[in-house]
C-alpha cells in the first residue's frame, strides 16, 4: 500500500473552522464498523485521464460488477458533479483545483460511511490527487489510470469537445490548451485502448480481491 504524501493545502478561502466557534462531533458509530456491515474495506477507486479515456464507461463496469457481488458502492461522476455540486466552478487552473478538492472531502465523507467509492474525473494536476490521497488513511485512496494516447481519445471524441478545442471554441482543454500530468506511480495502470471494458474491469476487481478489499469478515 502506498503512503500519503503531503499535508492538506490551506484552502483558498477563508475557513469558517479558524473562527473557534466549529467544534468537531463524533459519531457513535466508527468507519470499521460500518464497513464491517457491508463485509468490504472501503476506499476511492480514483478514475483519472483525458477526455475520452473512457474513465466513466469503465468506472460504471466496475460498479455494476461490484454490485453483482454484493458489494456496496456510489460512484462520482466528473460531469454530474459539476452540474450541481460545483456548478458554480469554470475550468481555469484555481477552480479544477477547487473542483477536485471538494470531490475529495465528499468521497472522504462515503469512505466514512463505509462505502466503495469510484470518482471519475480528468483531475489533471498530480498535486490535487496527491492532496486526496492525503486526506485518506493509509491504503484507501486507489489511483487508477486510464492510459490512452491523447491522439486515440482526439479520435474517439465523444463529446465533440477535441474539435470545439481545437478551433479555439473552449479554453484551457486538457491534452490541448491545458496540461494533463499522469499519475507517476499508480495502483492500477489500464492500457484501455488496447483492451477491453471487460478486461479493464476484471484487473481492477482482481485487484481489489488481492488487495482485501472484497469480503471482508
Amino acid at each position: 500500500m502506498k503512503k500519503n504524501k503531503t499535508p492538506n493545502p490551506e484552502p483558498r478561502t477563508p475557513n469558517a473552522v479558524a473562527s473557534g466557534n466549529i467544534v468537531w462531533h463524533d459519531h457513535r458509530l466508527s468507519k470499521e464498523e460500518r464497513s464491517k456491515m457491508k463485509y468490504q474495506k472501503p476506499c476511492i477507486l480514483w478514475f483519472t485521464g483525458l477526455s475520452g479515456s473512457g474513465k466513466s464507461t469503465i468506472a460504471n463496469a466496475v460498479e455494476a460488477r461490484l454490485y453483482e457481488m454484493g458489494r456496496h458502492t456510489y460512484l462520482l461522476d466528473g460531469d454530474n458533479i459539476r452540474r450541481r455540486l460545483n456548478k458554480d466552478l469554470g475550468f481555469s487552473d484555481e477552480d479544477r483545483v477547487e473542483n477536485i478538492r471538494r470531490i475529495g472531502e465528499v468521497a472522504r465523507l462515503f469512505v466514512d460511511s463505509g462505502l466503495i467509492i469510484l470518482t471519475a474525473f480528468i483531475s489533471p494536476f498530480q498535486k490535487d490527487r496527491d492532496q486526496v490521497r492525503s486526506m485518506m488513511e493509509e491504503g484507501e485512496f486507489i489511483e487508477i489510470f486510464v492510459d490512452v494516447p491523447l491522439e486515440v481519445c482526439e479520435s474517439r471524441d465523444p463529446k465533440g469537445l477535441y474539435k470545439k478545442a481545437r478551433k479555439g471554441e473552449i479554453a484551457d482543454f486538457t491534452g490541448i490548451s491545458s496540461p494533463y500530468e499522469p499519475p507517476a506511480d499508480p495502483e492500477i495502470r489500464l492500457a484501455a485502448h488496447s483492451q477491453s471494458v471487460e478486461e479493464s474491469v476484471d484487473q481492477i476487481v482482481d485487484y481489489l480481491k488481492k488487495e482485501g478489499y472484497l469480503d471482508v469478515r
